[in-house]
């Protein structure tokens, strides 16, 4: 078999694969370490992958190595996921309809207390606060947590920022030296991952 054909059959049987465990290119490469560009290279044929992360791939998909390079299915040029019509688009405007939702009703409770003659601005740091956590959920649901990090820091800001206006006559800025950290720890929490074993899958080679 040629290199340019093994490169198509490798390709047809990753694209199989991932789509058969719901994958998409970025949630395979952020489990080998590699980039949703470097998976799309594989499956269009343009690249294969080294040795290595043929084991990588056989060990998350519970094949074989020579199963990944045997000919078994007939291999079409993919087309690439960006450019696939998706529920990608009907999905931002739910979240932006629910979201607008969550912030009109904060804004006819102001506006409720407004003509009762109390003007309670801080509705809208309550709201801002419930519109984060819906984004949440909904990128959860949806996006599979894709912007997770990003989206829980600035949930956590929120809180902070809430204790120190509805506590605002003690002006409690002190909070604010635990902000650093609490978002550190975000960060961190959201970003760990499993590394490969080199090792275990060195041994295995051999």
């Amino acid at each position: 078999m040629e290199l340019s054909d093994l490169r198509l059959v490798t390709a047809s049987n990753i694209i199989n694969l991932r789509t058969a465990a719901g994958m998409t290119q970025a949630e395979l490469g952020a489990k080998l370490n590699y980039s949703d560009k470097t998976i799309s290279k594989w499956e269009r044929g343009e690249a294969i992958p080294d040795a290595y992360v043929l084991t990588q791939l056989a060990e998350l998909f519970g094949v074989t190595v020579d199963s990944l390079l045997s000919a078994d299915n007939k291999w079409e040029p993919p087309v690439d996921e960006k450019e696939l019509p998706g529920p990608s688009y009907s999905v931002n405007v739910l979240i932006a309809l629910v979201l607008l939702s969550t912030f009109t009703v904060g804004l006819a409770v102001f506006v409720t207390l407004w003509m009762l003659d109390i003007i309670e601005w801080r509705v809208f740091l309550v709201t801002l606060s419930v519109g984060i956590l819906v984004y949440m959920i909904l990128d959860l649901i949806f996006k599979h947590g894709r912007r997770l990090p990003y989206i829980l820091a600035a949930f956590v800001l929120s809180l902070f920022l809430l204790a120190y206006f509805f506590l605002h006559q003690y002006r409690p800025w002190q909070l604010f030296l635990l902000l650093l950290p609490a978002e550190a720890l975000v960060f961190l929490a959201c970003n760990i991952r499993r590394r490969p074993h080199h090792r275990k899958n060195a041994k295995k080679s051999a």
